[in-house]
């Protein structure tokens, strides 16, 4: 396939994927993220990449953020949020750190390309769906020419840099100036 062929199909499955994206439950999660101090966030593979960004921007803001598999990172319990992208809805290990979380008290907030999944069925108490293409995933989504997971890990970074956007026009007082400040300066 030619450069020019293989950019514009993408193109065209993000713009698809955009389209049928849930704006009401976009804006539920965006809500939920603004309401919480402390997030937590956990994710494996690309998509768990595009999570880790996630997290860099939301410290940014000035939220207390804690990556669950860092050596660092503290209790869970009531009032905090955890973030949980599982493109299938079902990846055994985080469905364990979701239920030890719910049990702590922490609000459960599954991102997933497959919201008929047990984590997002079973553990969650919310959903967020990104109707995009994902390895192992059986819900209704836009398609994909691409391998495995790659639309939907494309599009969730896509997805959360659009939330923190979002969040900073929202936010009186927070500029992407001011969140430059709190970028790490040991590099």
């Amino acid at each position: 396939m030619e450069y020019k062929e293989m950019y514009e199909r993408m193109l065209s499955e993000y713009r698809q994927v955009f389209e049928k994206l849930d704006q009401t439950a976009m804006r539920e999660f965006i809500d939920e993220v603004k309401r919480h101090d402390r997030i937590f966030l956990i994710g494996v593979g690309r998509e768990g990449m595009a999570t880790r960004a996630f997290a860099m921007r939301l410290m940014h803001m000035g939220k207390e953020i804690h990556w669950i598999w860092d050596d660092t990172t503290p209790s869970i319990g009531e009032g905090d949020m955890l973030i949980a992208t599982l493109g299938d809805g079902s990846i055994g290990h985080i469905n364990y750190i979701c239920e030890r979380a719910k049990e702590a008290g922490a609000l459960i907030y599954v991102v997933t390309g497959s919201p008929s999944g047990s984590t997002a069925r079973r553990v969650a108490d919310k959903v967020f769906f990104v109707p995009a293409a994902v390895y192992r995933g059986t819900d209704d989504v836009v398609p994909s020419f691409q391998p495995m997971g790659n639309l939907f890990e494309q599009c969730l970074l896509i997805v959360f840099d659009m939330i923190v956007m979002t969040i900073v026009d929202e936010t009186p007082g927070l500029t992407f100036e001011k969140m430059s400040g709190r970028h790490r300066n040991v590099e």
